[in-house]
């Protein structure tokens, strides 16, 4: 293959190269005689990274999105019933946080609530409802908010690594704990690695997938198939969640 590659003389492109490096600094490489210089962020397989891996550029682009289709939604509803309105919403707002949920779902506190705000207001325009709460829109409309709904995304990787139907790389990131017990009805627990800070600690998948697994009901987790699995966690409603954005925050105390 290396000489087939030599042999057809292909180059590198420097109009398809760019450095992403996690410092403020400047720093530069040469390729084929062209400068790639480190810049903040990067769009990649359709998802932006930024230096920090904060994802904030990301989800700040999606907010967009949706705010736009909200928009657009909010001029048709007037000539259609319930059921299409919902199908709408489903189809053209929520599908926009679909999109590598697991991957970009650790943000700010403040993206958030920016994101509750937009699904609220979806909610208020297809229910024609001005004055109900965001929990009771939700109870009405039978389902949860979009960070529940990342939760529900980060709990089915995890069985589908349970299961031992997930790529080689999810198992790298959620690694099984060893163990004798081959009870059929057995869940396996996960690896919780050691927490150096909460950026790089309790603010990843690799800690809170384990944390989201032990919370999910046993009845739900022996589920012998993924459709079924997908089925009924999607009813379920996390409880306590040990994530950041969760957590009650009191100003000048921290997180509770």
């Amino acid at each position: 293959m290396f000489t087939w590659f030599v042999n057809n003389k292909m180059k590198a492109n420097p109009g398809k190269c760019h450095l992403l490096l996690s410092t403020q600094e400047e720093v530069s490489i040469q390729i084929a005689n062209t400068t790639i210089n480190n810049s903040n962020s990067q769009k990649l397989l359709g998802v932006v990274l930024d230096n920090k891996l904060k994802f904030d550029v990301h989800v700040g682009n999606i907010c967009q999105k949706a705010n736009r289709k909200l928009n657009a939604l909010s001029r048709l509803t007037n000539y259609m019933e319930l059921p299409k309105r919902r199908l709408l919403m489903n189809a053209f707002f929520k599908a926009q946080f679909n999109y590598c949920p697991v991957v970009w779902m650790f943000h700010s506190r403040s993206l958030n609530n920016k994101i509750n705000r937009l699904h609220e207001r979806c909610l208020r325009i297809i229910y024609n409802d001005k004055h109900s709460s965001f929990d009771a829109l939700l109870e009405k409309d039978n389902s949860v908010s979009i960070h529940h709904n990342n939760i529900h995304s980060l709990a089915i990787e995890m069985y589908k690594v349970a299961n031992g139907i997930s790529p080689e790389i999810m198992k790298d990131i959620f690694q099984i704990r060893n163990n004798t017990n081959y009870n059929l009805r057995y869940t396996p627990t996960f690896v919780t690695g050691n927490i150096l800070s909460v950026f790089n600690g309790s603010e990843s998948a690799s800690y809170l997938g384990p944390k989201i697994w032990e919370q999910i009901p046993n009845e739900i987790k022996v589920i012998n198939s993924l459709a079924g699995f997908k089925r009924e966690i999607r009813k379920w409603k996390p409880v306590n969640c040990p994530c950041r954005i969760c957590k009650i925050f009191i100003p000048n105390l921290g997180f509770l």
